[in-house]
């Protein structure tokens, strides 16, 4: 009797070779290219004027407020991102269609019109800036604005890889910790969290990588005060618009090198946690 032979079915995705093809043939397109072309135009400066390009005060100052402010508002929007995330998945919510529009429209508002709506809400005498003037605080044309507007524009992406993660959790360990007396700060930091937190870490890393970038919610609202409210990226466009195209590459260097480090620590503590789930 002859050996049976089952067919094989067809692959849903092309074979190993034609994918891994497609994949290195788009990354490069549109991020290895372009990235090294950067840092061979800012390499053709040579070591000393790459250095006389990055260096002073004023450089410094706007890479302290840029991945400053960044980190801020990544921390700030993976706090509220989980809270968001938690009601939107733990309750139902009258209107549940228009909460779900309003997290994701700053994923789809133009980055300017975003910048002047937070600028005037918080002027000294906006809507919500008037609140903060009679105890000295300034939002707007200050670095507290940068924060706002980097929150603002960084909050999406925490709700929406923690929302997955929270819509396939098992409840049946929340019920099994409480039946077992936990109360309910137990229950969230021992059962809940542990299962959140590569979510969470990559919710922060992707508002953080996003906010370092933002440029056009940012000028209206941070009042571009040189080394005061003055982002990186805005120095970036005054030596493009001043030509000086060397300059404003090898300040985009700094910028690359600082968030691929940060970055890369994050997936290192994320891979880690990973592995001692386990």
């Amino acid at each position: 009797m002859g050996l049976l032979t089952k067919k094989r079915a067809p692959a849903a995705m092309p074979g190993l070779g034609l994918s891994l093809g497609i994949t290195i043939t788009w990354l490069s397109l549109v991020a290895l290219i372009p990235l090294s072309a950067l840092v061979i135009r800012a390499g053709s400066l040579g070591f000393q004027g790459w250095l006389d390009a990055v260096s002073g005060e004023r450089v410094w100052l706007s890479l302290r407020l840029s991945f400053g402010a960044s980190l801020i508002a990544a921390g700030l929007d993976t706090l509220a991102g989980l809270l968001i995330a938690w009601v939107l998945c733990r309750y139902k919510l009258p209107f549940q269609a228009f909460w779900d529009v309003l997290v994701d429209l700053p994923f789809a508002l133009p980055t300017a019109v975003a910048g002047i709506a937070l600028t005037a809400l918080w002027v000294p005498d906006g809507w919500l800036g008037r609140f903060a003037a009679p105890f000295g605080g300034k939002i707007a044309f200050a670095e507290p604005g940068v924060i706002v507007a980097l929150a603002f524009i960084g909050l999406p992406f925490v709700v929406r890889t923690v929302q997955p993660v929270l819509q396939s959790a098992e409840k049946e360990l929340e019920e099994a910790a409480e039946s077992l007396g936990a109360s309910p700060v137990q229950i969230v930091w021992r059962v809940v969290l542990p299962s959140l937190r590569p979510a969470l870490l990559t919710g922060f890393a992707l508002a953080f990588a996003r906010a370092v970038g933002e440029y056009g919610s940012v000028i209206f609202i941070c009042g571009n005060i040189p080394m005061k409210t003055e982002i990186t990226p805005l120095l970036i466009v005054s030596r493009l618009e001043q030509y000086d195209y060397a300059g404003a590459t090898a300040l985009a260097t700094i910028m690359l090198a600082f968030s691929a480090v940060i970055l890369t620590i994050l997936q290192l503590l994320q891979s880690g946690r990973r592995l001692a789930l386990r």
